[in-house]
């Protein structure tokens, strides 16, 4: 089913965690995940998580370590940043939506330039062209003009602009939470079900 298949990419930004996590979660819920990353991801991937990536020859297995299991292997497919052929880069392959999470700058100038120079851009602009889901998780401060025209742009084709920006009114005590904070908003603008933190207004569990 085609809302069952979610791509998720991952670019240069800092926050590699945040990507990681997420596809984490969507398989975790049952969801088939096409991935790919920038050769600058793989940069950000290895400084900010000790992860060497290949992605001429990416091991998900070795990517995910511990986490990886011979079942979620089945709804895993990874997309070489260069492979035009790819399944994802036509929208006659449907899907239920792309993250681009974390989203650089530059990926996201070029996406609001309607530039497809590597499968990431060209898979951002299917979504767009077939007004599919598009969410964009930026990590990136201050911001001048140029970007927040960008966003803008972006949001008037149709993407969804969903920064990186954790609250902390849950009270937030480890790293993963605030990862888990924007992962679970990504989840929302999908519809796909979570229980990553308790939401706000809602009253706590009878301890009767």
């Amino acid at each position: 089913m085609a809302e069952e298949d979610i791509v998720v990419a991952m670019t240069g930004a800092s926050g590699a965690l945040y990507g990681l996590r997420l596809v984490e979660v969507l398989l975790q819920a049952g969801k088939h995940i096409h991935f790919t990353l920038s050769p600058a991801a793989v940069e950000v991937i290895a400084a900010e998580c000790g992860r060497k990536v290949d992605p001429d020859k990416f091991n998900p297995a070795k990517f995910f370590g511990q986490f990886w299991t011979p079942i979620l292997s089945s709804r895993f497919a990874y997309h070489n940043y260069r492979d035009f052929k790819s399944g994802i880069a036509s929208g006659s392959f449907l899907t239920g939506g792309m993250v681009i999470c974390p989203c650089s700058m530059g990926t996201l100038g070029a996406i609001a330039a309607g530039i497809s120079d590597n499968l990431i851009t060209r898979a951002a602009n299917v979504q767009l062209k077939e007004r599919r889901k598009l969410i964009l998780v930026p990590r990136e401060t201050p911001l001048h003009l140029i970007h927040l025209r960008n966003m803008t742009v972006c949001t008037e084709a149709g993407a969804v602009i969903l920064p990186a920006m954790p609250g902390f009114y849950h009270k937030p005590t480890t790293m993963n939470e605030l990862v888990d904070f924007i992962v679970a908003r990504v989840c929302d603008q999908l519809g796909v079900d979570h229980h990553l933190q308790k939401r706000w207004g809602e009253k706590e569990a009878d301890q009767s």
